[in-house]
């Protein structure tokens, strides 16, 4: 019986392939759309029984090509918001690559974290015109609440960070129930609760109709005033506006931003309605909590695997709901 293809669209060096080959074992056949000439590449589309892009541009006109029997579109990235779903299939599944670079930017949001209740930034700012706070208070996080909104791959990887220093665990998530060793857990209706415990609020889940500007003046009013927020989804999670606002008025406040209401990759151009990062209470970069070079390789193997089990039959990770389609 002839395997089932998988139609590879990113781009695959001699490493990339043997990583890829490995991870789809015996589900499928990896077919290189690289390697096709351009007349044969909607035939190829039509037969795969899986495709993996980095973005629907790979496939261009091709969207309208792909067969009935494709039982998954793996994309790359885990965020597929600034991807223009809509104009594919409503019946294709599709899935980003969900926890695909969870280690990485758990890190990451732990050291923003940390940077922001130590001081760090500012201080280092301020020896060099001779302050020397050596009694100003920072913050310390054994015993405190970590609040993590989004308690995917990234979340649980942040978890096991925040536990590793002595914190306690909180979660949102859909279920309101998890499997992982947390000290709370909520559902969405859950988030005031969670947000007045916290003490590091870090966000992880994807934007979708129902998450835009899910964080407002009202929840800055309800988390605690020398609260730390990190937030390593999307800009347009939090209301522009109302975080800067809330940062001018409650000093002690603290924001971690690696994602950006405008950012190059989704926009063309980085820009900002307000100056944040002219604020002492703003830790800023250039959201790339997930530009570790040694890790992609992992990244591959990840969508590969969902790709296997697609094939395989099996029901795929990290499917895309109606509302997370928003272009």
């Amino acid at each position: 019986m002839t395997k089932p293809t998988l139609l590879v669209a990113v781009e695959a060096d001699a490493d990339r392939r043997a990583i890829i080959a490995d991870a789809l074992g015996d589900a499928g056949e990896a077919v290189y759309l690289a390697d096709l000439a351009e007349a044969d590449r909607p035939a190829a589309v039509r037969a795969a029984g899986a495709i993996f892009a980095s973005h629907v541009k790979q496939l261009p006109d091709l969207g309208r090509d792909i067969g009935t029997n494709c039982k998954l579109l793996q994309f790359y990235s885990a965020g597929v918001d600034f991807l223009p779903l809509k104009q594919l299939p409503e019946a294709l599944p599709i899935a980003g690559n969900g926890g695909a670079f969870a280690e990485p930017m758990a890190e990451h949001g732990l050291a923003m974290a940390l940077a922001g209740g130590k001081r760090l930034a500012v201080e280092h700012e301020k020896m060099k015109t001779g302050e020397f706070n050596q009694f100003v208070r920072n913050k310390l996080f054994l015993g405190g609440v970590a609040g993590i909104v989004g308690f995917g791959g990234i979340g649980v990887a942040m978890a096991k960070l925040f536990k590793a220093i002595g914190m306690q665990v909180h979660a949102i998530n859909r279920r309101g129930a998890t499997d992982e060793p947390v000290d709370w857990i909520g559902g969405t209706d859950d988030l005031d609760t969670l947000l007045a415990a916290s003490d590091v609020v870090v966000l992880s889940l994807p934007l979708s109709q129902t998450t835009e500007k899910l964080f407002d003046a009202r929840r800055f009013a309800l988390m605690k005033p020398d609260a730390i927020l990190v937030n390593l989804a999307r800009g347009e999670i939090i209301d522009e506006d109302a975080l800067y606002d809330h940062l001018v008025a409650c000093p002690t406040f603290v924001a971690c931003i690696d994602a950006w209401w405008v950012e190059p990759v989704r926009h063309g151009a980085f820009s900002m309605k307000r100056p944040f990062l002219d604020l002492p209470n703003v830790i800023g970069s250039p959201h790339n909590s997930a530009s570790v070079g040694v890790w992609r390789h992992m990244v591959v193997r990840r969508a590969v695997e969902n790709c296997a089990r697609a094939l395989q039959g099996e029901t795929p990770w990290h499917l895309i709901r109606p509302e997370e389609r928003m272009l």
